[in-house]
């Protein structure tokens, strides 16, 4: 008879322990979105925790600093065929505690192996260089060395992939760290502590703490041990942790907020565009970053992309990620729902229409309805705030320099879509449009291969490809002469 496993047991985890809530210890509920249930309980960190976690942090640091490349290619190696054993109840956990389907998470979870791989793979491959000298007795070299102790703040909506992102190009680097994860959704989190653990990572090497997030993160950022901070969040907490840690003159690798604008031009694939766009937008109730949040459509396609838009994203059904029959997970929390009736009520009050939903569900957990809305003016809260949620509003526009206009007057620059069957517009576009990733006729972002990140207010850095290390890795230069100059 097949067993379903329990919910992960939640803890701290510091120098090789996992501590356990016990009374005494500060702590908080974990609930299920899907149905406001409570699945388990989560302890706090105290100063003495983080400051134990940093201290061992610092202690694993300088062996781990030495290990040679190939052993730590190998424990990454290691923990990804461990995660993939182990996929089907960590992802069972995410839909528990952070909503999304089930085969989304377990998506998810495959997906955070090929990052492991992948550092295991690209963290053998940090080179340095040497530079001609000018004088044959000088030899100059260029090395690149680990910047030292890392700490790194996750956010809820993909706990397992942000937080691996993070651990791999610590670990891949030589850098050991001190990891806070999302306190709603955490069980990804410790179950990625025990895995790494039992592939053999050193004790010390992966710290992960939990607690009031603005406490932590004002501890951590300012220890003067820690050298690194990587932050994946809001634009606005992340301009605060990023002006703490430049006060200390920290190095920063931010991946901040979007409102990613889509381009449906008419020569587009205008039906399959929208039928593609609408499975995108559901995927984790429209709670990514990354998600398409602005949909300008040119005036010959408008009518053909709202009406296969709304059929195929209006008709979806919400429910709880683990029944086989939910097509769209619930948002993270009631605050979420809130957010989403508050866009919605002022977009109404500017003139905008509800084409399709437009409501929460009447019914335990925390659902909303696939929304689209039309008619709203650029200036609406709809159009100006990033909305995290399962609502898209659709307007139309005339010229390619329109669009991209309206697509680059906001100060995010994080993703963008663009749909055309014209290379020259194609070309055009994705040199104009100010976003740190274009996808043009396809979903190309978050492979372990290619990097993830924005510019502007979307960030600082890029997590994946080759260039996922260069945050946590100094350059040296060496200049040896052989003898002392006479």
């Amino acid at each position: 008879m097949h067993t379903i496993a329990p919910y992960e047991t939640l803890a701290l985890h510091i120098d090789g322990e996992f501590i356990e809530p016990h009374p005494g210890r500060a702590g908080q509920d974990v609930v299920n979105p899907a149905t406001g249930a409570v699945i388990g309980r989560l302890p706090h960190a105290n100063i003495s925790d983080l400051d134990r976690a940093v201290a061992a942090a610092q202690r694993a640091f300088e062996s781990w600093r030495r290990v040679s490349p190939m052993e730590r290619s190998a424990i990454l190696r290691r923990a990804a065929t461990l995660l993939r054993e182990r996929a089907p109840a960590i992802a069972r956990n995410i839909t528990l505690d952070q909503g999304k389907l089930l085969a989304e998470a377990l998506g998810e979870a495959n997906s955070c192996a090929e990052h492991l791989e992948w550092h295991a793979e690209e963290g053998r491959r940090i080179y340095g260089r040497v530079i001609p000298p000018r004088n044959p007795e000088v030899r100059q070299l260029v090395v690149r060395e680990p910047v030292g102790v890392c700490a790194a703040f996750t956010p809820w909506n993909f706990p397992l992939s942000q937080a691996t992102r993070k651990v791999a190009a610590a670990l891949g680097s030589g850098c050991t760290l001190v990891l806070k994860g999302p306190e709603t959704s955490p069980s990804a989190v410790v179950a990625l502590a025990r895995l790494l653990l039992d592939a053999g990572l050193p004790r010390g090497c992966l710290n992960l703490v939990w607690g009031d997030p603005a406490v932590v993160a004002q501890h951590l950022v300012t220890h003067p041990t820690v050298r690194k901070i990587s932050f994946t969040g809001s634009v606005a907490v992340g301009k605060q942790l990023a002006a703490l840690a430049g006060a200390h003159m920290k190095r920063t690798t931010m991946e901040l907020g979007g409102h990613s604008p889509v381009l449906v031009f008419d020569d587009a694939q205008v039906e399959a565009a929208a039928r593609f766009m609408a499975r995108f937008k559901a995927r984790n109730a429209g709670q990514i970053c990354i998600a398409p949040s602005r949909f300008f459509v040119q005036e010959g396609a408008y009518p053909r992309f709202l009406d296969a838009f709304c059929e195929a994203y209006g008709k979806l059904q919400p429910g709880d990620g683990l029944a086989g029959t939910s097509q769209m997970g619930p948002l993270a929390h009631g605050r979420r729902v809130e957010a989403m009736q508050s866009l919605v009520a002022d977009a109404v009050q500017r003139g905008g229409a509800i084409v399709c939903g437009g409501v929460a569900l009447e019914q335990p957990g925390f659902f909303f309805q696939p929304t689209v809305l039309t008619g709203l003016p650029d200036d609406s809260r709809m159009m100006v705030e990033e909305p995290f949620g399962p609502v898209a509003p659709v307007t139309r526009f005339r010229s390619v320099q329109e669009a991209v206009g309206r697509a680059n007057a906001l100060p995010f620059g994080l993703a963008s879509y663009v749909f055309t069957n014209s290379l020259r517009t194609a070309t055009q576009v994705s040199n104009a449009l100010q976003a740190g990733m274009v996808n043009i006729n396809h979903l190309g972002s978050s492979l372990a291969e290619t990097p993830f990140g924005g510019m502007r207010d979307s960030g600082i850095g890029s997590e994946g490809g080759s260039e996922t290390f260069d945050g946590y890795l100094v350059t040296k230069f060496i200049s040896q002469a052989s003898d002392v100059p006479v």
